[in-house]
């Protein structure tokens, strides 16, 4: 099915008319509901919401005005002494824009942004710390390719120098870490909620 420009000028009326997407497509035949949807969102289409208010308020300025006799009339009379015309109804309120981002929902950042600062290390407990940089010194320092399922994968060091390694400790069962490792990874739910406050 290819988009005609018969088909499409027949999308426009009914969409503006404030048919349904699936009527719209039952209509048109060949087509489906995503396909209409799609088609409205490349022609620029005006969303329903404000298609709906705009057309409740062409109806009652519709209603509001006055008969063709009483035009007629109006235009004998004399400017001074022709009666003001009536004042159209009040259009429909506009909906209030929905926030961008939910309060639920944080913001993504865009690619080559900075990210926002990450916790520190002070804020892990000092007897993590001080677990890790125990276990550290009794590590088995494995590279990359020494690395199996059964091994603790926690890295140390920077990986751009030769000093880079990974833990290669015991893992804890159902961990990619050691305990030591899994207790600063894994923090409980209560203090990262208290971190974010």
């Amino acid at each position: 099915m290819s988009w005609t420009d018969e088909r499409v000028e027949l999308l426009k009326k009914m969409w503006g008319e404030g048919q349904s997407a699936s009527q719209i497509a039952k209509e048109l035949g060949g087509v489906t509901r995503n396909a209409v949807i799609g088609k409205v969102h490349r022609l620029g289409l005006s969303n329903r919401a404000t298609s709906a208010s705009a057309a409740d308020a062409s109806k009652t300025e519709a209603k509001a005005k006055p008969a063709p006799k009483k035009e007629a009339a109006a235009k004998s009379k004399p400017k001074e002494a022709a009666a003001p015309a009536p004042e159209p109804a009040a259009a429909a309120p506009v909906p209030t824009p929905r926030p961008a981002v939910s309060p639920a929902r944080k913001a993504i950042i865009p690619a080559g942004q900075p990210l926002p600062p990450q916790p520190s290390a002070n804020e892990i407990s000092p007897e993590a710390l001080a677990k890790v940089n125990e276990v550290e010194k009794k590590s088995k320092k494995l590279g990359l390719l020494e690395l199996t399922e059964r091994t603790c994968k926690w890295p140390v060091g920077d990986p751009a120098t030769e000093d880079f390694w990974f833990c290669g400790l015991p893992v804890q069962a159902g961990k990619p870490y050691c305990e030591a490792h899994v207790g600063v990874a894994f923090q409980p739910m209560s203090s990262r909620r208290d971190r974010r406050r």
